[in-house]
Formats: structure tokens, sequence, C-alpha cells
């Protein structure tokens, strides 16, 4: 087991995955892996499901969760592991977050609405075909795959590069809290804070800054990013005695395409769950 690898960054349908949390860690499973995070978006409503079935099959699951945040009007996301998620005090700031992410979508449909798109949230949940349960959130790929279904877009890729995406005609970012409260947030839960896919930012001085603010870890291997990009993000978690972690960032396919990559299309070794899992144990200890 501690030779194995781990993908600690994958979602499921308690936010914008398309398949269930127990379909994620059984093909993990059967990929081999050691061990398999499920780190949906401002939720942690898939992970009993998951527990439940690595108890099952005698698979690791890491517990995880992305939290959303902005920072001089950019998307940052930062993962937490281990978090105490039974504590009545985190899953209210989910909940807030939570909150802030419907009133985003919600902007975001006034948007397409007005650039002549006939489309409603309703339509979006529809699409589920499944009643939302407590917890789950709804995603921009939820919309995207409504504006291809329409016949707006020719691809999930275009709906986000046109009107989805950062610098997109429908894009909205609401006030959100900064990737330094989420930090926070995390380790006073007893979690671990690391910066997620930070080759994707462009933006290395906000990476220092983070660092310098208390991040406890760096996803330097990430479907997204180059081989370039690995070593530099790896150096850098080593210079400043950091965790190194890695996942695929799987949501599922949508409109005959892989979004991000498949689960185990990047992981890190064994050793980094037992960092991960060693620092959150003596945090716990000493709160």
């Amino acid at each position: 087991m501690n030779n194995g690898q781990a993908d600690l960054h994958t979602h499921s349908l308690a936010s914008d995955g398309t398949q269930a949390a127990s379909d994620n860690v059984r093909q993990a499973r059967d990929l081999g892996l050691a061990a398999i995070a499920i780190t949906d978006h401002d939720t942690m409503a898939g992970l009993a499901e998951a527990l439940e079935e690595g108890d099952r099959l005698k698979m690791e699951v890491v517990p995880g969760v992305e939290i959303s945040t902005v920072a001089d009007n950019q998307d940052i996301h930062v993962l937490g592991y281990y978090v105490g998620f039974h504590l009545p005090s985190f899953q209210s700031r989910l909940q807030s977050l939570r909150d802030t992410r419907g009133r985003r979508n919600d902007m975001i449909i006034d948007k397409l609405k007005e650039l002549g798109m006939g489309i409603t949230m309703q339509e979006v949940v529809d699409r589920l075909e499944r009643p939302l349960r407590v917890g789950e959130t709804v995603g921009r790929p939820h919309i995207a795959s409504l504006l291809l279904a329409k016949g707006y877009v020719g691809s999930i890729k275009e709906a986000f590069d046109r009107f989805l995406g950062s610098g997109g005609a429908a894009y909205v970012n609401p006030p959100r809290i900064t990737p330094q409260q989420a930090i926070e947030w995390i380790r006073e839960s007893g979690g671990c804070a690391v910066l997620a896919h930070p080759g994707l930012y462009g933006n290395d001085n906000l990476v220092t800054d983070l660092i310098a603010h208390g991040l406890d870890g760096i996803e330097a291997y990430h479907s997204d990013h180059t081989l370039e990009q690995e070593k530099v993000y790896v150096d850098l978690a080593v210079k400043h005695r950091l965790i190194v972690t890695g996942g695929s960032d799987f949501h599922g396919e949508r409109g005959g395409a892989e979004y991000h990559g498949p689960i185990g299309n990047r992981t890190v070794g064994y050793a980094s769950v037992r960092q991960l899992q060693q620092l959150s144990a003596e945090r716990k200890i000493n709160s």
C-alpha cells in the first residue's frame, strides 16, 4: 500500500461530476490505486456514500472538499483534506459558499438571457433527471451541458470559451471569501489546506503569498499542468517543506469530452496521503 498511488482530486454528482461518489471509488479500486479523494465543490454531500463503498471494497477514501474563493477577481480553489466535516461550524461555512454559488448561477442565467438564450435554472436542474439531495451543488458544467443540448454551442469547451469561463460573455464573479480565509477555515477544522492546480492561475506571486499565510501543500500534479509546471511546483513545495499532492480533477464526460481527465490520469505517491493524515491528526490533537 505505501508504494501505491493516490488520486487526490475527483468530483462526483454532489457537485459537478457526472457519476456517483461510490462509482469513483469502484473505478479507483479497479485501476489499482491505493487511495482516492472525493473533493466536491463547496460540499461534502457525497462523502458518506464514498466512505461506505470504500469500507465495502477495502479501498481507502480520503475525505476532501474544494473551496471556491476569489483573489484579484480570479477564481482560486483551495483543497481541504481530513477536515472536521462533522463540525457544525464548518458545515455552516460550506452552506454559505453554496448560497453564493446559487446566486452566481442565477446571475449567469440572467446574462445568458440578455444574450438571447432562452434557458432557465429549472431547465438546468431538470437535466439532472433526479432531485438534488441536501448539500449538493449545481455548477457551470451543468449550465454548459444545457447550452450544448439546446444547440447554442457545439461543445462544452465552446460554452466555457465563449460564455462561462473567465472573460466569457456571461462570466460573473460575485464576492466570495479569499483563499487566505479558506486556508484558515480548513486549518481551524483540523484539516490540511492545499492549493489546487496553481498552474492555471498564472500568478505565482499569489502562490507565494498563500504559502506565507499557512498553506500546507501544493497540487503539483494535475491533468492540465505541463511537465514543466509540475517540476516548478514540486520544487516550490520542497523548498518550503510543503506536502506535494496530485490528482486528475476528474469530473466525468460531458458532450463526448472528458473534463480535465479520467480518474488516475494524475496521481501522487501514497506517502503524501500519510503526510496529510499525520498533519491533520496533530492539528486536531492540538486544537
